[in-house]
């Protein structure tokens, strides 16, 4: 069942499987007020389970990119589109969030990025490959993320 992420009153739900499940809501909670203010978009989650199609979309871009398979259980994705951007995201039990940004017309911005909940380790996928900048959120407290542009056709 969908969830639309309050992000007025942070709530783990969907997330409870998580050892950083706080973290995780926070953070799931920042991108919803990102795309709230910035778009008027109510952020909606679904459980990962019933939308496949997310998460393979976003596991075959990881894979053609840069080789890579994420091992944390997904737990919830999202995907729409606003201003011109197909957006999806996966929520893992590990604290890890995964957006796809793809500019739907020709020579569009499109890019992977990566966020890490407050209190998670790198997961050892990304460890050797990226480099993860640090940011301070009041919902999230410290988000550390990464990214890298696609390069090809999805």
């Amino acid at each position: 069942m969908p969830y639309t992420v309050d992000f007025k009153d942070v709530s783990t739900v969907g997330l409870e499987s998580s050892p950083v499940a706080d973290a995780l809501a926070g953070l799931r909670a920042n991108e919803a007020r990102y795309y709230k203010n910035k778009y008027d978009h109510e952020f909606t989650t679904t459980p990962a389970r019933d939308a496949p199609e997310t998460l393979d979309y976003v596991n075959k871009i990881l894979k053609s990119e840069r080789d890579l398979v994420i091992k944390s259980k997904p737990l919830e994705v999202s995907s729409f589109e606003v201003a011109g951007l197909r957006m999806a995201y996966v929520f893992y039990e590990s604290g890890l969030s995964i957006n796809v940004m793809y500019g739907i017309e020709e020579g569009g911005k499109r890019a992977v990025g990566f966020k890490l909940s407050d209190g998670m380790e790198v997961p050892e996928e990304l460890a050797s490959s990226f480099k993860f900048a640090r940011q301070k959120s009041k919902l999230a407290g410290t988000i550390r993320g990464s990214y890298f542009v696609i390069k090809g056709e999805y």
